[in-house]
């Protein structure tokens, strides 16, 4: 898994290319609005594309992490349909409803039944290099989802200068990017770890709270503010030492939430010692984004070596699988 993360820049430059290159389909339809729907690295990219880009996007866009697919969906509407693999079952599904909708369908994936459909169908289909780990290729599915908002009129092309700047910038900021997630995984290690961050890094920190998950075998959870000071807050009066805190800041919170999140912090440090805050770097939302879902990766991989565990295997959602092919 080291490798991989270390590549994450080379796969940031190598998903542009692959944009840059796919042949698309221009679409008759009006669409009026956008499901994006995958599950775990797949489903996470769909997010974390949308809240980059949210203060453009011109119609609403929804995530869909399920067998089925909303009611409204209709021949305006476009799915995108994500799975790193092709064989996903949740995500084949909802597509035979798309298809049922008669809605405008893009896929994305490495291969497998989505592509054989997508192939057949004539639907817009952007392929991604094949891995022995999808997670690890989050890169190409959020950039890819940009080509498509793109492609279907519903961004600009701003995104496309934004990643290459972020690729220069992580780059220059690896070493110490680095070093921030094994001094971080110290404090993490043994503990439960909990992220908080403003509720624009939504996706950001669910993908850092499912590599811990995955890579360093680990439970925990994320939560967002203003939401979280609604409710999660409160709980606080039962936090324990055994809990670690991540705050992950950027330079694009909402004023009123800044403050908020300052004063949750003051909350929190009264009953664990075992906080972290990281301001993101970066010129863009774009960078900064990319900056802390680095920084997390790295973290979780630090995080297995210390517990000592396999960060790639996942061998209990392959039992999973394989179970439910059973039925």
């Amino acid at each position: 898994m080291k490798t991989l993360v270390s590549q994450f820049t080379n796969q940031l430059s190598d998903a542009l290319k692959i944009g840059h290159s796919a042949v698309l389909n221009q679409s008759k339809k009006e669409i009026k609005n956008v499901v994006i729907t995958g599950l775990g690295g797949s489903g996470i990219g769909g997010k974390i594309a949308m809240q980059l880009r949210s203060k453009q996007l011109r119609v609403p866009v929804a995530i869909n992490n399920d067998y089925t697919l909303p009611h409204f969906v209709s021949e305006n509407s476009l799915i995108i349909v994500s799975s790193f693999s092709g064989n996903t079952e949740e995500t084949l599904q909802a597509l035979t409803t798309a298809q049922a909708k008669n809605a405008e369908i893009s896929c994305i994936t490495s291969g497998g039944k989505l592509a054989e459909i997508a192939n057949e169908m004539g639907y817009n289909l952007i392929v991604l290099p094949d891995a022995f780990s999808p997670r690890a290729m989050l890169t190409y599915s959020v950039v890819q989802q940009l080509f498509l908002f793109h492609h279907y009129g519903l961004i600009d092309d701003s995104f496309i200068k934004e990643v290459e700047n972020t690729v220069e910038m992580l780059n220059a900021e690896e070493d110490q990017i680095k070093d921030l997630a094994h001094q971080a995984s110290l404090t993490l290690h043994t503990r439960t770890t909990i992220a908080y961050a403003e509720s624009s890094l939504e996706g950001v920190i669910t993908r850092f709270r499912q590599q811990i998950n995955e890579n360093a075998k680990c439970l925990g959870w994320e939560h967002v503010i203003p939401e979280m000071n609604h409710n999660e807050l409160v709980g606080w009066a039962g936090g324990k030492e055994e809990y670690a805190v991540v705050f992950f800041r950027s330079d694009y919170e909402h004023v009123r939430s800044a403050v908020r999140m300052d004063i949750t912090k003051e909350i929190v440090q009264k009953h664990t010692k075992s906080i972290l805050e990281f301001k993101a770097k970066g010129e863009s939302f774009i960078a900064q984004s990319f900056y802390h879902i680095l920084l997390g990766d790295w973290i979780s991989v630090y995080l297995a070596e210390l517990y000592k565990v396999d960060a790639v295997e996942v061998k209990v959602i392959d039992y999973l699988k394989a179970e439910l092919a059973k039925i």
